[in-house]
């Protein structure tokens, strides 16, 4: 937990210019939930040279960034990270260089803490290696998603990862297990997505004429009785997209609850699915300075592997 009993005072350095207020407090404030980073940057106990300013505000080089003492209640401290969970993320590293890692997120665990989840994995990541002074998610997992997840350790890598992203320089490929025979010659799900509050907080995403556009690509790996195990490429990055376009097309994700269908939790039940059958098995991005691809894999989870066991047997 990040606590000072002073105010300090931060000049912003060239190679942290850029990025936004209350990442720049995430990555200073280690511990603090993001929720306390927007109350005391709009109570204005954050000042940029002496001024207030916005969370989304972009720190330039040679700011002045004062930084308020904290002291976090019970209720509003991240959790500590338990030794079983250091001990999972320090096994869960793929790959890592300089510039960026890629983690193979385990399932049941969200990228980030807040809306009940005391702490996600940027928080117990950057309590796990300390040694770091910057860590950041470049792109996100659902929280039941397993699979290869991207981060970078510099300014610089962030920005040009976010740059490949943006202009669709990376390459996302994920295995899920749907119910139902998915036809061979359907490719391709474009259908506009839009989230929704569902109640009691929860955000889902549906398909609506009005909602931003949103494409999918698939291919049959595997075809079985009652399910088919598919690749699924997205082709933009909404919340959800590959979920809502598999049951938009009538064949929902098995173990997934929020976009079951009765048929699609029948099989999930059947074949003992306890959890989303939906694993990022591959990424594929330009590696900062160089430009050259790097592809990362990582391997089915064992709960995953279980499932389609059977099915090939």
């Amino acid at each position: 937990m990040a606590e000072g009993r002073d105010v300090q005072w931060v000049d912003i350095a060239p190679e942290q210019a850029g990025q936004r207020l209350d990442n720049f407090l995430m990555t200073r404030l280690k511990g603090a939930p993001r929720a306390l980073i927007y109350r005391i940057v709009r109570k204005g106990e954050v000042r940029v040279n002496k001024k207030r300013v916005k969370a989304g505000y972009r720190v330039q080089a040679g700011d002045t960034v004062r930084v308020p003492p904290l002291r976090l209640a019970p209720r509003e401290a991240v959790k500590e990270v338990s030794d079983s969970l250091r001990d999972l993320l320090l096994g869960s590293v793929l790959r890592e260089s300089a510039d960026w890692l890629v983690l193979n997120k385990p399932s049941g665990l969200a990228v980030h803490g807040g809306s009940g989840v005391k702490i996600g994995l940027i928080e117990a990541l950057r309590q796990v290696r300390d040694d770091l002074d910057f860590l950041e998610l470049v792109h996100r997992l659902d929280r039941d998603t397993s699979g290869c997840l991207l981060l970078a350790k510099s300014r610089e890598a962030l920005l040009s990862l976010n740059r490949a992203l943006k202009a669709q320089g990376m390459e996302k490929r994920y295995l899920a297990l749907v119910s139902g025979r998915w036809p061979a010659r359907k490719t391709f799900v474009s259908a506009r997505l839009d989230r929704f509050d569902a109640g009691n907080g929860e955000r889902r995403v549906r398909v609506t004429t009005d909602g931003k556009f949103a494409r999918t690509r698939f291919a049959v790996e595997e075809a079985f009785a009652h399910a088919t195990l598919i690749e699924a490429e997205p082709v933009t990055g909404r919340t959800h997209q590959i979920r809502v376009h598999a049951a938009h097309a009538g064949h929902p994700l098995l173990g997934d609850d929020k976009y079951s269908s009765r048929e699609s939790a029948a099989v999930s039940r059947r074949l003992g699915a306890e959890r989303l059958f939906l694993h990022a098995r591959s990424l594929s991005f330009p590696e900062p300075g160089s430009g050259r691809m790097i592809t990362v894999k990582a391997p089915l989870p064992e709960a995953l592997e279980s499932v389609l066991t059977p099915l090939r047997g």
